[in-house]
C-alpha cells in the first residue's frame, strides 16, 4: 500500500471554521498568471533558469523591485541595497545568524508573531519583550528598556518589529512613533528588523511609510515578501537595508554554496511582475480581503456580548479580540471548536505570559457568510462561558 503523505501545511478540519490560520484561500492564488509567467521565463532564459543563480537574485527582479518600491514609497533602494530572499522567516533566521552571537540580547515587541518567536528561540539569544498599545510599539518603553540594559552593561543587538498591520493585533505604528523609533535606533546603534509582510494588504488607503523609508541608511533592515500578496508557496521575498549588511548576506556562505535563493521561482515572479499581473493580483486580493474584514467586524459588533473589545485593522489578516476578564481563551477554545469555530488563544503571542483574555481571528480564508456564522457561534460561546463564571 502506498503511504499517503500530506501536501499542504494547513489542516482544515471538517465542520470547523478555522479562524486560527493566516492563510490565503486556494481560489485566490494566481494559477493562470503563474502558468503564463513560467512559460515566459523558460522561453526567455531556457536552461539558465534551471542552473545556479546570481547570489543577490536575478537582475530583472531586483530592477523591478527597486522601481516598485520607488512607486510605493517615493524612494528606491540602490540595487546593491536589495537582496532576493526565501521569504521573511528565512530572512529573519539569516539576520540572526549573521548579526547575533550566543548570549546576545534581542528585543521583541509583545505580543508578536508567534512563529517568529520560534525562530528567535532557536538561536542562543536572550529575548526581552517591549509592550504595545493601540498605537503600536511603545517607544518610550523601548527607550527605558535600553537605558536599563545599558546600566547592566548590556547592548541589545537588534529589535524585531511588525509596524504595519501587525500580527496578531492588526495595529499600525503611528507616524510619530515611527519617527521616534528610527531616531532612537540611530542614536543607540540598535538594528531595527522590520517585518513588512502585510504592506500590500492595506484596505483603507496607502500603508504608512516603512521604517526603512524614514530611517538613515543602515538603521533598518526591512523584510518584504510575496507570500501574502502573491502566493506563499513561492517562498520568495526581498530585503532592503544598509549596503554593508546586504552585501554581507549576499556574499555569505549560504548563497556562495547554493547561489541565489529560489532562482527559478525568482525569474518566474520577475516575468509575472513585469507583465502587470502582480499589480492586478494585489488589487484583486486587497478588495476581497477588505470585504471579508468588514464582514467579520460587522458580525462581531452584532454578535459579541458586552465586555468584548477589538481593534479594527487597516490591513493584514487579523482581528485581535479581548473577551471579558472572567473568560480564559484557552478554556474557551475547546468549547468553540465543539460547536464549529477555532481561533488562536492570545497566550501564543507573548514571550513570558499574558494574553489570557485575548485571541486572534483570521478573516483571510473564508467568504463573508462563513465569517458571519463564525462570529455568531463565537458570540454565543463567549456569552455562555461568561454566565457560567
Amino acid at each position: 500500500m502506498p503511504i499517503s503523505l500530506p501536501t499542504l501545511q494547513i489542516d482544515l478540519r471538517p465542520g470547523i471554521i478555522e479562524l486560527g490560520w493566516g492563510h490565503p484561500p486556494l481560489e485566490l492564488l494566481p494559477v493562470a498568471a503563474m502558468r503564463r509567467a513560467t512559460a515566459e521565463a523558460l522561453t526567455r532564459y531556457g536552461a539558465e533558469a534551471l542552473t545556479y543563480g546570481h547570489a543577490a537574485g536575478p537582475g530583472r527582479l531586483i530592477e523591478w523591485l527597486c522601481e516598485y518600491i520607488a512607486r510605493q514609497e517615493g524612494v528606491a533602494p540602490a540595487p546593491d541595497e536589495l537582496l532576493i530572499t526565501g521569504g521573511n522567516s528565512h530572512t529573519l533566521d539569516q539576520i540572526l545568524t549573521l548579526c547575533t552571537e550566543p548570549g546576545d540580547t534581542v528585543l521583541v515587541e509583545s505580543p508578536t508573531y508567534h512563529l517568529a518567536v520560534r525562530i528567535l528561540r532557536e538561536h542562543p539569544v536572550h529575548l526581552v519583550g517591549i509592550p504595545m498599545d493601540q498605537d503600536g510599539l511603545i517607544v518610550d518603553a523601548l527607550s527605558e528598556t535600553l537605558a536599563h540594559l545599558r546600566r547592566q552593561g548590556i547592548r541589545p543587538r537588534l529589535l524585531y518589529t511588525i509596524p504595519t498591520h501587525h500580527n496578531p493585533t492588526g495595529v499600525s505604528l503611528s507616524l510619530e512613533r515611527r519617527r521616534a523609533l528610527v531616531e532612537l535606533g540611530a542614536e543607540t546603534g540598535l538594528l531595527i528588523v522590520e517585518d513588512d509582510v502585510y504592506r500590500e494588504l492595506s484596505y483603507d488607503g496607502p500603508a504608512p511609510p516603512s521604517l526603512w523609508r524614514l530611517a538613515p541608511p543602515g538603521v533598518v533592515v526591512r523584510m518584504g515578501s510575496f507570500s501574502k500578496s502573491l502566493a506563499p508557496g513561492l517562498r520568495l521575498g526581498w530585503l532592503t537595508g544598509g549596503r554593508n549588511l546586504v552585501q554581507r548576506m549576499a556574499h555569505g556562505g549560504l548563497l556562495d554554496s547554493g547561489g541565489g535563493i529560489n532562482h527559478f521561482t525568482a525569474l518566474v515572479v520577475a516575468e509575472l511582475c513585469a507583465s502587470g499581473d502582480f499589480d492586478e493580483q494585489v488589487a484583486r486580493v486587497r478588495t476581497i480581503y477588505g470585504v471579508r474584514r468588514d464582514a467579520l467586524l460587522a458580525a462581531l459588533r452584532e454578535q459579541l456580548p458586552p465586555g468584548c473589545s477589538w481593534y479594527s485593522p487597516g490591513g493584514g489578516f487579523f482581528v485581535w479580540l479581548t473577551v471579558p476578564e472572567s473568560v480564559r481563551c484557552v478554556d474557551l477554545l475547546p468549547l468553540a471548536e465543539r460547536v464549529g469555530v477555532s481561533f488562536l488563544p492570545g497566550e501564543h503571542f507573548f514571550l513570558d505570559g499574558g494574553g489570557e483574555e485575548q485571541l486572534r481571528l483570521s478573516f483571510s480564508l473564508y467568504p463573508p457568510e462563513e465569517l458571519v456564522s463564525a462570529a455568531t457561534i463565537l458570540g454565543a460561546v463567549v456569552r455562555n462561558c461568561s454566565r457560567k463564571r
